[in-house]
């Protein structure tokens, strides 16, 4: 059996594993805090009108230009479609687009997978957080046939 003098001549184990840890983690804290503030300029500030696009591409084609005699959300009328690039100015009011404190840019598209075929609105600008929002539409077209297309809606 050990006296206890065998164990008095040992290193204190348990209070340098203690030491050893907390340096540790002070070490990953370090690296966490610095990591996250080198993509601190990369971030964009897009959420707000990302949330503006969704909203206002539902209100488009849910309720504007919704053909309101089919039971999906996403079947519009044609002719409202028309009417709408042909008058788009007037549904800036109606979108809610102008605040008391904050205008937003409108631009609308209406696609198929290779070309446009109609937009309206401001032209894209390349400087700025734009919000986008993409809605596949349905609607019937002068012969009577089914045609998706794609509803592009950008906020700035």
């Amino acid at each position: 059996m050990k006296t206890k003098n065998e164990f008095d001549d040992k290193g204190q184990l348990t209070l340098d594993y203690l030491i050893a840890i907390t340096f540790f983690l002070f070490a990953v804290f370090f690296v966490f805090q610095y990591a996250s503030g080198l993509f601190t300029p990369l971030q964009s500030n897009s959420n707000e009108v990302t949330l503006i696009a969704d909203r206002t591409a539902t209100e488009l084609v849910e309720t504007t230009l919704s053909d309101n005699t089919e039971s999906t959300n996403n079947f519009v009328d044609k002719a409202k479609i028309d009417e709408f690039f042909n008058n788009s100015s007037q549904y800036h009011n109606i979108l809610g687009l102008n605040g008391s404190y904050f205008t937003y840019r409108l631009n609308v598209t209406l696609e198929n997978n290779t070309s446009v075929i109609r937009s309206t609105g401001d032209s894209v600008p390349s400087y700025k957080d734009i919000g986008q929002t993409k809605r596949i539409v349905i609607f019937r077209d002068e012969d009577n046939n089914l045609k998706s297309r794609i509803l592009s809606v950008r906020i700035w």
